[in-house]
This record gives C-alpha cells, sequence and structure tokens, in this order.
C-alpha cells in the first residue's frame, strides 16, 4: 500500500506540472497536439515492453480482455482532448475544478460499482460538492461542461484501471493508447504533407516538446495504473486532488485567468467537501490501526 500511495503520489504532482508543459505549445493545433501524444506514446511504451522482453503477454490477452482496455483508451482520448483544448484555450481554472469532482466520483463508483462502503461523513462531503457545482452552474448561468466531461472520463478510466488485472500498467496502457494510433498517424501524416503540421514548420524547439508528449504522458499514466492495482478506489480519490490545486494556483497566478465571486464560492464548497472527506478517511484509518493492533496484543 505505501508503495501504491507514493506512485499515486507522484503521479499527481506531475499531472499537476502539466499545465506548464501544455502552454508551451499553445500556438499548436489542439487535435495535432493529441495526435502526436497518442504516436509518440506508443512509440515510447514500445522501447519499454520490447527492453522487459514482455510483447508475449500484450500478444496473449484476450480479446474482451483487449476490447475493456481499447475502450479505456477512448475514455482517455475524450479526457486527453478536451484537456488539451481547455488549457490552450484558457481554462484552466475549469479544468482543476473538473479534477477536483473527480475524487468524489470516483468514490460514488466505487460504492456503487465496487460496493466499497463510506462514512456517513463521506456522503456528507460527497452531498456538499454537489451542492457547489449546482450553485456554480445556477449562479454562472452555464454548466461547467469542461470539468464534468474531464470529471466523468477520468473516474470511469480509473474505475476500469481498478477492476482490470488482465495485465500490467505498462502494457494495458499501450493497448489503450493503440486503439486511435493509427487515424492519429494518419491524421499527422496527412498534416505534414500539406505542410501545415507542426513538427517541422513550427521549428526545432516545438518538434522537441511534440516528441516529449509521449514521455509526459505516459510516465504519470503508467505511475497511476500501478498504483490503482495497490490501493482502494476511494484513496485514489483523495490523492487526486493534489493535481488540481496546483492546476488552480497555477490558471490564477500564472497565467493570469480570472475566477468570479459566484465562482470561488462553488470552489471554496468542493475544497470543504474534500477537507471534510479526507478527515473522515483519516479518522477512519487510524480507527483500523488502533483495532489491528489491539487485535495482535490479542
Amino acid at each position: 500500500m505505501n508503495r501504491g500511495i507514493g506512485l499515486g503520489v507522484g503521479a499527481y504532482l506531475a499531472w499537476g506540472l502539466l499545465p506548464l508543459f501544455w502552454k508551451l505549445l499553445d500556438e499548436v493545433d489542439s487535435l495535432e497536439i493529441l495526435a502526436h501524444r497518442f504516436v509518440w506514446s506508443i512509440l515510447f511504451l514500445s522501447v519499454i515492453i520490447a527492453i522487459r522482453h514482455r510483447w508475449s503477454v500484450v500478444t496473449s490477452l484476450t480479446r474482451p480482455a483487449v476490447l475493456r482496455l481499447w475502450f479505456a483508451g477512448l475514455l482517455l482520448t475524450v479526457n486527453w482532448g478536451t484537456y488539451i483544448w481547455a488549457i490552450n484555450s484558457g481554462h484552466i481554472v475549469q479544468t482543476s475544478l473538473g479534477y477536483f469532482i473527480n475524487p468524489l466520483l470516483s468514490v460514488l463508483l466505487g460504492v456503487v460499482i465496487l460496493r466499497e462502503r463510506l462514512e456517513p461523513g463521506q456522503w456528507v462531503a460527497v452531498g456538499i460538492a454537489a451542492i457547489g457545482v449546482g450553485y456554480m452552474t445556477v449562479r454562472v448561468g452555464s454548466l461547467p461542461w469542461i470539468a464534468l466531461v474531464l470529471a466523468g472520463s477520468f473516474a470511469l478510466y480509473a474505475l476500469l484501471k481498478k477492476t482490470s488485472f488482465a495485465v500490467g500498467p505498462i502494457e494495458s496502457l499501450t493497448i489503450e493508447v493503440s486503439v486511435v494510433v493509427a487515424p492519429a498517424f494518419g491524421f499527422l501524416i496527412a498534416r505534414g504533407l500539406a505542410g501545415t503540421g507542426a513538427f517541422v514548420a513550427g521549428g526545432l524547439g516545438t518538434t522537441a516538446l511534440l516528441a516529449l508528449t509521449g514521455v509526459a504522458t505516459a510516465v504519470p499514466l503508467m505511475m497511476f495504473g500501478a498504483a490503482a492495482h495497490r490501493i482502494k478506489l476511494s484513496t485514489i480519490g483523495i490523492l487526486q486532488y493534489i493535481a488540481p490545486s496546483m492546476q488552480f494556483l497555477i490558471g490564477v497566478f500564472v497565467y493570469n485567468e480570472k475566477v468570479t465571486g459566484d465562482e470561488l464560492i462553488g470552489f471554496i464548497m468542493v475544497w470543504i467537501a474534500l477537507a471534510v472527506f479526507t478527515v473522515n478517511m483519516m479518522h477512519r484509518s487510524r480507527q483500523e490501526r488502533i483495532a489491528a493492533v489491539a487485535v495482535g496484543d490479542l
């Protein structure tokens, strides 16, 4: 469990810093960045699998397992595409809201699908967050769709990672990325032939950054996949507020995004919900350790 928590913290720290990386590519079309993420990720992962001699594991997967991982890959496509577009369109704060909401959606999925039990205080936390999102929707006058798409797609992805034990995190991520790598590669070839692709026309710096999208994408996801196999889905939900906290601060203090009073009230309610949830989880964990010690003494 300790190793799982360490891997999870590392993944969310990396994701928290990613807006700084994507902003370096804000002159590149979001769809082209997304295509590069898939192509360079599959190359990076293929090298790792070849070094570890694990291709036999990938090719031995059953058809249902591959289809399950491909579905996870489609969820990643939705999440990545929305995220990149939002970052480079000046919506970093709303992306942070999405990942603030995500832990609580993960909790709900854990309860509904995996039959994980929640304490009354944790249900209170979920209710407070729902009220906060509802308040923002009513007061701002529009549904925070970017936040909801990001939260929903990644919560479902986390659920699939939690319940899929057919293959290790590196191999599973390779299959997930492969679901759209062919059309992504074709899109980049077409852009290059038309002379509109940023990989060459954008200069050496842009070329290097696009090539690094594979590393920036795959490393945190591999860490997350490894963590998801070792710790509870609800624990993943607690760790996840690391990334949106960093994204919120980056959006407001680095890129000077404006936050209205009504939006801030909604954010504060979500933060209170996360605080209630975290305190409750820590209290329960402490009680479980005390009970375990008592049983050991007997």
